[in-house]
């Protein structure tokens, strides 16, 4: 008998048919993982180019409320997600009373917990791809095994051999491991790709928080000499009233 893909099956049981309608699920859901991740690193790519150059002009100019409004004003970049979260806090920081901690340090530890979210949000549904590449030739293969021993056991019941009785149920076994191949396949290559895209997504925003960190530690200075200029002015006379003597400025 000359088996297509429609006789084929029309003639599955309902093991088969379910099996094959997983795997059919199984592609689906890897297809619409990889569009939706493919839709949001190119979303961010672009609107963070846009936003990398406005917010260089705000550093530049040190237009820090600016740059925390346009980063909440901007959706779906990480990077307007990492620098705005991280300038916020240094800002919020530097107006509460002094504590252990300075702006820099709690704005550093500030950004490794937005950058974990941040990694945690361009991975976001990868595992799917991950399962479905690893679980779906198994999921094929049990397929086969029990396609093969349903046409086994329907040459038991009627009592006859050969290949021409076998070679259905074994056609249609065997379709559905070769069903489960077509899904796994794409769908390790998917992983693939977007790994190396949010790979290359989180470098460029490791590379950016180092910068923007460095900004932070440049600031540091500058402020510190205009802020604590009087008490280095005035160290000696405290010194000497600690002493007990009376400075006169020459």
């Amino acid at each position: 008998m000359n088996f297509n893909l429609r006789d084929i099956y029309n003639h599955m049981g309902v093991f088969a048919l379910g099996i094959a309608w997983t795997l059919v699920l199984f592609a689906v859901a890897s297809l619409a993982v990889f569009f939706e991740r493919l839709f949001v690193f190119f979303r961010s790519r672009n609107i963070s180019k846009k936003f990398a150059g406005r917010a260089g002009q705000f550093l530049a100019q040190n237009q820090h409320e600016a740059l925390v409004k346009e980063a909440e004003s901007t959706k779906g970049s990480h990077l307007a997600m990492l620098l705005g979260g991280g300038m916020k806090t240094y800002l919020a920081k530097s107006r509460a009373p002094a504590g252990k901690l300075g702006a820099v340090e709690l704005t550093r530890r500030e950004l490794v917990r937005i950058n974990e979210r941040v990694s945690a949000d361009v991975r976001r549904g990868m595992s799917v791809l991950a399962t479905v590449g690893s679980v779906a030739p198994f999921v094929g293969l049990l397929g086969t095994v029990v396609g093969i021993i349903e046409a086994f056991s329907g040459i038991a019941r009627e009592g006859s051999g050969g290949l021409g009785a076998v070679s259905g149920g074994i056609a249609e076994a065997l379709v559905v491991t070769a069903l489960g191949l077509l899904v796994a396949i794409p769908a390790v290559l998917m992983f693939n790709f977007l790994s190396t895209r949010a790979d290359a997504l989180q470098l460029s925003l490791d590379a950016a928080r180092s910068e923007f960190m460095d900004y932070l530690e440049d600031l540091v200075p500058q402020k510190a000499t205009a802020t604590n200029g009087a008490a280095v002015a005035t160290g000696p006379e405290l010194a000497a009233r600690k002493e007990g003597r009376d400075v006169h400025p020459a």
